[in-house]
């Protein structure tokens, strides 16, 4: 079980509106186009949570790119609250699978680094940083170096140096994936309090069908290479969630009918 709170907060929404229309794109391999998206097309409201599934290798990470502005899609549009997305913005962050945290700088130095790049001043900088590593438990490790984090914690860090941004829009690359079991189920529990607390909408790329099923309000499954969107997919089931849910189970059952996977 994921615990946080039954119902969504009451209070109003703070995150962006994701629009992706007919979005196509290609990797150039020595001058030969590798399709790898197929007009895809997705919307999320302001303060959503949706889960993307897929083959690996489908193009998942790679819409995430695209959203987060790191590189133009070949062809469609890509809107954040209906302006295009040129490049990239504080207000919309990208979590990687791996933390990339500076190891000559201390965890209070590595989540300041959006910070200092905007110009914030030293005292406001100081005050957002602390509430950021308050969000994720790090307090009392804001003078440690990562080498001195374990894979949990430095996941953790890199978690408050995209928070301390204020994103309105939060894009997670399997930021859970290479964590053992037990503090994988913590962070997940982590992401979902963080999410239900600061109301950022979310877009999570995973492999893993139940991480998907326990955090969003809705999973988007992607078919192969060149990617397309197969199913959508809403999760009903009120928070917390529990893996041994009927409905989660029965979810589950469909999402590996689509990928092609036997359960």
């Amino acid at each position: 079980m994921v615990t946080a709170t039954q119902e969504r907060p009451a209070a109003q929404a703070i995150g962006a509106r994701l629009s992706v229309e007919t979005v196509t794109h290609a990797f150039d391999i020595r001058g030969t186009p590798l399709p790898v998206l197929d007009r895809v097309g997705l919307t999320v409201e302001p303060g959503g949570f949706v889960a993307l599934l897929g083959p690996s290798g489908c193009g998942k990470s790679t819409l995430l790119r695209l959203v987060a502005g790191l590189e133009p899609p070949d062809q469609g549009l890509i809107t954040v609250d209906g302006d295009l997305v040129e490049g990239p913005d504080p207000s919309r962050l990208l979590v990687f699978q791996d933390p990339t945290l500076y190891p000559w700088r201390t965890v209070r130095g590595n989540v300041a680094l959006g910070l200092e790049a905007q110009g914030v001043g030293r005292a406001a900088r100081a005050a957002r940083i602390d509430q950021a590593l308050s969000l994720v438990g790090l307090s009392a490790f804001a003078d440690a170096y990562p080498h001195q984090l374990s894979g949990g914690m430095a996941q953790r860090a890199a978690l408050a140096r995209a928070l301390v941004n204020e994103p309105r829009l939060l894009l997670l690359d399997e930021p859970l994936g290479k964590l053992d079991a037990l503090t994988r189920l913590a962070m997940q529990a982590e992401i979902l309090r963080l999410w239900q607390e600061k109301r950022f909408t979310a877009v999570l790329v995973t492999h893993d069908v139940e991480e998907a099923l326990i955090l969003a309000e809705r999973v988007i499954v992607l078919g192969d290479r060149p990617a397309a969107i197969r199913a959508e997919l809403p999760v009903d089931a009120p928070y917390p969630r529990h893996r041994d849910d009927p409905d989660l189970i029965r979810l589950r059952r469909t999402i590996l009918e689509i990928l092609g996977q036997t359960t």
